[in-house]
């Protein structure tokens, strides 16, 4: 058996008694068969560095300083602007004592196409972050002694040649958080893209940690509203709850959740929305649009456009989620929107099959579920005991051709408390948000809605359900008795009643009053053109002239019998001389 060579790099070849100091450090790890070869490096005076194979223990001038450094950093963080530092520094320096610092490094052995095979790193862990030459940072995802390990890089790949070195960090991915994250547009790992300035981080989160267990956890009780009437009325979403927003290509995936974002001004919830393989032209109109209705005080944006790196594209929805998480433990409600997780699969199948994982349905890895799965569980409604924080989670994937049974929307509406389906038919018709009041569904439903909700959407879905079948029904009759024909127009007066622009968000007080004057058939004797507009002016009116019922709406939370009298009477008024103008 051959002896453990230990490489000595110094300015001046150290003697007999400084080799002999270092035998007992070394003989603990590799063995008392030893022998040391001294390599000349000038730069290295007042230090030394050793090498034994690919361990690196590093003890030169340049390395103790910068641990003197960072100890000195970390002190004056910890001080916070308070009281004089030196002093401290002072201390700090009389009480340190050097380290040679120990690190293992290895080779890049392969590299392309945003992977790097890396040969040397046995002990390197699996999401460890590693440092290549030039400062491109890498993630390895597959470990393997034989062939090494599959490393994805987060950053241009020209700049890591093969059999250059590579440093293990022995850090998990991570990313920056604290408060001055809102209002600010970061990329997948945290660092700002907005030209705003620097983030100072308050601490590091790692990008996955495990979901809270069901005991940290409690029911979804408190709604998530999106100012949307056919989804705050039918499907409700709650704090904590994962809802599904499924459909076809430019159907107002997107626009439900930005619409539900600024709903959330003055609410006190943290938004984040998750940009992933979007035109970054794009997310810049968004976050511009975000900002004139001022809901970017209070939203993250990450993004991973369309130019970016599959790697980056692979780890930004999990940043994103550290980021929330940072925020739902210390009490916040959060909210967070992935748009969208198809690309992100897709991203995952592209680095899966580079890494040669063996592909399975529609050529995505067998793990693709556990992908999501682990991503979406992390959203929850944390128990008062944990500080009664939440996150809910607005997944978007997009369909082809309406087809839900597809590998990824199947896989995700199985993870998710539900989907809200936008159909294209609809969308092209004109019905927007173009909701699919059949296919859609909340698996939590009424927990997520207040009582004054609850008692205002009434029979709703029945309604528009028996309209649907008489529409079907009546398309093959050239006939049609009187109440077949007041049943369609009842429906279809419902339908136009759910029409609602773009970023105009009804608040809670508005959508019960016109479910309740809707349900009271008030609007049956308005025009189906006009209904949309007559709405509009029907909650104009109940906040200038009833200001009193908005009031005990939005207090109350509930509706009695003499509350929804007062409605209808109001309304009924109001509606009644509408019509005769």
């Amino acid at each position: 058996m051959s002896s453990t060579i230990v490489k000595i790099f110094s300015a001046k070849e150290p003697d007999e008694g400084q080799k002999k100091a270092l035998l007992p450090v070394l003989t603990e790890r590799y063995g008392s068969d030893i022998s040391f070869e001294y390599i000349e490096e000038k730069d290295l005076t007042g230090g030394f560095r050793l090498e034994v194979g690919n361990d690196v223990y590093d003890y030169s001038r340049s390395t103790r300083l910068k641990q003197l450094t960072e100890k000195w950093m970390q002190s004056v963080r910890g001080m916070d602007g308070k009281g004089d530092i030196i002093p401290l520094l002072k201390e700090e320096l009389e009480s340190w004592t050097p380290e040679a610092l120990a690190e293992q490094i290895g080779t890049v052995d392969s590299v392309g196409d945003g992977i790097a095979t890396v040969v040397g790193l046995d002990q390197a862990e699996y999401g460890e972050i590693l440092l290549f030459e030039g400062g491109v940072r890498g993630m390895t995802l597959n470990l393997s002694k034989e062939d090494g390990l599959g490393c994805v890089l987060f950053g241009d790949d020209t700049g890591v040649l093969e059999n250059s070195k590579v440093r293990r960090t022995g850090k998990v991915a991570g990313v920056p958080v604290s408060d001055e994250l809102l209002g600010r547009v970061v990329d997948a790992l945290g660092y700002p893209i907005d030209d705003m300035g620097d983030i100072r981080p308050e601490k590091y989160l790692p990008i996955e940690t495990p979901a809270p267990g069901i005991i940290e956890r409690q029911g979804v009780h408190e709604p998530m509203e999106t100012g949307l009437l056919s989804i705050d009325s039918m499907f409700p979403i709650g704090r904590g709850q994962r809802e599904l927003i499924i459909g076809d290509r430019q159907t107002g995936k997107t626009a439900i959740a930005i619409d539900t974002i600024i709903n959330q001004k003055g609410k006190n919830t943290v938004c984040i929305y998750v940009a992933i393989g979007q035109k970054a032209s794009s997310v810049a109109q968004l976050t511009r649009m975000l900002e004139n209705h001022g809901a970017m005080d209070y939203t993250v944006i990450v993004c991973a456009s369309a130019s970016d790196s599959a790697p980056l594209q692979y780890i930004a929805p999990y940043s994103g989620c550290a980021i929330g998480e940072y925020f739902m433990n210390r009490g916040r409600d959060v909210l967070i929107v992935y748009d969208d997780l198809s690309k992100h699969a897709v991203a995952y199948r592209a680095l899966s099959l580079l890494l040669e994982r063996s592909p399975g349905r529609e050529a995505y890895p067998g793990d693709v579920f556990y992908l999501h799965s682990r991503l979406l569980e992390r959203s929850a409604c944390l128990s008062e005991a944990n500080g009664g924080g939440s996150m809910t989670a607005l997944p978007i994937v997009e369909t082809q051709a309406g087809d839900v049974s597809a590998y990824i929307p199947t896989n995700i509406i199985s993870i998710t408390d539900g989907q809200i389906f936008l159909e294209s038919n609809l969308f092209f018709s004109g019905q927007r948000p173009a909701v699919n009041v059949g296919l859609s569904v909340s698996r939590v439903g009424g927990a997520a809605q207040t009582k004054a909700m609850k008692k205002a959407s009434g029979a709703l879905r029945l309604e528009l359900a028996q309209y649907r079948e008489m529409e079907v029904f009546t398309q093959f009759a050239s006939d049609l008795d009187d109440a077949t024909q007041k049943q369609i127009t009842y429906g279809k007066g419902l339908m136009q009643l759910l029409r609602q622009n773009q970023y105009s968000p009804l608040c809670h007080h508005r959508q019960v009053i016109v479910l309740v004057s809707a349900m009271a058939k008030l609007f049956v004797g308005i025009d189906i053109e006009k209904i949309t507009e007559a709405r509009d002016q029907l909650c104009e009116y109940f906040e200038h002239e009833q200001p009193h019922i908005c009031e005990r709406i939005d207090s109350e939370k509930d509706l009695d019998n003499g509350l929804r009298q007062d409605i209808i009477v109001a309304a009924g008024k109001f509606l009644g001389e509408l019509c005769l103008h």
